[in-house]
This record gives C-alpha cells, structure tokens and sequence, in this order.
C-alpha cells in the first residue's frame, strides 16, 4: 500500500453536500474525490510556475516571429497577443 496519511478536514456543509453528489455520480468515494480534487489543484499551480520559469528564458523576438511567418492563420479572437 502507498504512503497515507489522514487529515481532519472543516468544509462548510454545502461544499461537503456538492462533492459527495459529485462523487456519487463519478462513483467513487468522497475521499477519494477531494483526493484527486486536492492533487489536480496541485498540479496546476506546479504547472503554473513551470511556464512562468519558461517564460522568463523565452525568446519573445523569436516566438513572435513564428507567430507572424507567413502563411499563418489569422488568431482567433481573444487569442491575438497583447498589445496587437
């Protein structure tokens, strides 16, 4: 078995209510459902301050420019740089 280990966890009643429900409808337990809740959490903020570190060493000339090659498809809008 894995390393375990429990913690008294407070949530406000409706909070417990909505992710039992969820849970249910997943089926799997409560626990196991703010399990995965609490460790997709996780992995967002890493993933958060992995792209901001990426972003520090970025090349914003370089990536620009294969934005704007030629041939390029015209963003979306909402997904056109800032500032353009």
């Amino acid at each position: 078995m894995s390393d375990l280990s429990t913690f008294p966890l407070r949530l406000p009643k409706h909070v417990k209510e909505s992710a039992a429900l969820l849970a249910k409808r997943e089926g799997t337990s409560t626990n196991q459902f703010i399990s995965l809740a609490v460790a997709e959490k996780i992995a967002s903020l890493k993933a958060r301050e992995y792209f901001a570190e990426c972003a520090k060493h970025a090349d914003m000339d370089k990536f620009l420019a294969i934005l704007n090659r030629p041939h390029s498809p015209t963003p979306y809008p909402g997904d056109e740089m800032p500032g353009q």
